[in-house]
C-alpha cells in the first residue's frame, strides 16, 4: 500500500487538478462542498489527511469519485488494484473502510470493503440525487438506517437503497461486521454545470 505521505500528495494533486480543470476557486469549492477554505488549502498542500466524509463532500462537489481523489497514478485502460495499493480509512474505534476501486465513467462508481466492530457506526452524508448504494453483508449483522428508518441486514443478505438521503451503517451486534458496498452515482448529476 502506498505510504501516507504518497497518498496525501496524491490527494493534494488530484483535488487541486480537478478544481483547476473546472475553473473553480477555493471559495467556490468550499461553498459547494461545505468544507472550509482553510481545510481545502491544507488538503491541496498535502498538510492533512482528510476524513472519508470530507473527501466524499469534495468529490461530490467536483463530480468525481473518492477513488479519483486518492488515486496515486493515472488510470490505464485496464487497472488491477493490488492489495498493497488499496486505500484504507481507519476509524478511531478500530473499524475500517477500504476503497477497493473507483471509476467515473460512464457513471461514478466505487467499490468498498467495510469492517465495523461491535458498537461502531458510520454516518454517511447524502449523495447527489439518483445515487444508489448496494450492500452485501459478508459477516455479522448490519443495521442500516436510511432517512430515520432502520433495517436489519444479516450475513449473506443484500440491500439496495437511495443514497441521496442521510444514512448510517451500524454494528449493533456483539461480533464483527463486514460488508461490501457499491456506490453508483448518475454521471449526468456530476456533469451538470455549476
Amino acid at each position: 500500500m502506498p505510504d501516507l505521505e504518497t497518498i496525501s500528495a496524491a490527494i493534494a494533486t488530484n483535488v487541486r487538478g480537478q478544481r483547476a480543470h473546472r475553473g473553480m476557486t477555493l471559495d467556490e469549492l468550499a461553498a459547494r462542498s461545505g468544507v472550509s477554505r482553510g481545510m481545502l488549502i491544507q488538503i491541496e498542500q498535502g498538510r492533512t489527511n482528510p476524513s472519508i466524509n470530507t473527501l466524499s463532500r469534495i468529490a461530490e462537489a467536483l463530480g468525481v469519485t473518492v477513488g479519483r481523489l486518492v488515486e496515486v497514478s493515472e488510470t490505464p485502460v485496464v487497472r488491477v488494484v493490488h492489495a498493497a495499493d488499496v486505500v484504507t480509512f481507519r476509524h478511531a474505534s478500530g473499524g475500517e473502510a477500504r476503497l477497493l476501486v473507483g471509476a467515473d465513467a460512464p457513471a461514478i462508481c466505487e467499490l468498498w470493503d467495510w469492517r465495523l466492530g461491535p458498537g461502531e457506526h458510520h454516518d454517511g452524508d447524502p449523495h447527489p440525487a439518483g445515487t444508489r448504494e448496494m450492500l452485501s453483508v459478508l459477516e455479522g449483522e448490519l443495521t442500516l438506517t436510511v432517512y430515520g428508518k432502520s433495517h436489519t441486514v444479516g450475513a449473506d443478505e443484500a440491500v439496495v437503497f437511495s443514497g441521496d438521503r442521510p444514512h448510517r451503517y451500524a454494528n449493533e451486534g456483539d461480533g464483527p461486521l463486514r460488508f461490501m458496498m457499491a456506490v453508483i452515482e448518475p454521471r449526468e448529476q456530476a456533469d451538470q454545470p455549476y
